[in-house]
């Protein structure tokens, strides 16, 4: 996509779909046994690069993680640390996407842990057309961040 930091408060449309078009893809890997539930993402880097995930469940319950932490996993164990957009699709397994997948409280406050909040823009949808974009400060107002522990 070639976004960078700069443009990204400009995503276009079409960048937009690129991204729910690939969160789609995601969903398709998803590992939802339990709830069935299949959710993807797509996570868009400062530097343009788009890095995907999928919700992976555990019988266990405890263990399982969500797609879009998975997403920020991937990245992050790459050493990316920048970015600008993320798309979220997820419906019931055996439908296609129908309803808005919002983040989890647990994913925000990942999203928290390395975007900054009025920049970040979350993407959920229903699809190419019908999606909402929003900001990570309009989801998680007054969050809790790594600014909060440094020592003046």
């Amino acid at each position: 996509m070639g976004v960078s930091m700069k443009e990204r408060e400009k995503l276009t449309k079409d960048n937009i779909r690129e991204l729910i078009k690939a969160a789609v893809e995601a969903r398709r890997k998803s590992y939802s046994p339990y709830s069935r539930y299949q959710v993807g993402a797509a996570l868009l880097t400062a530097d343009g690069q788009t890095v995907t995930g999928c919700n992976i469940e555990n019988a266990a319950y405890g263990p399982s993680n969500c797609a879009e932490r998975t997403a920020f996993f991937k990245a992050v164990s790459e050493g990316v640390r920048e970015f600008a957009a993320i798309a979220i699709v997820g419906s019931p397994e055996g439908e296609e996407v129908t309803q808005y997948a919002y983040p989890c409280g647990v994913c925000r406050q990942v999203m928290r842990e390395f975007c900054e909040p009025s920049q970040f823009q979350i993407i959920v949808a229903k699809s190419e057309e019908d999606y909402r974009v929003m900001t990570l400060a309009e989801l998680l107002p007054e969050g809790f961040g790594p600014e909060n522990l440094r020592w003046q």
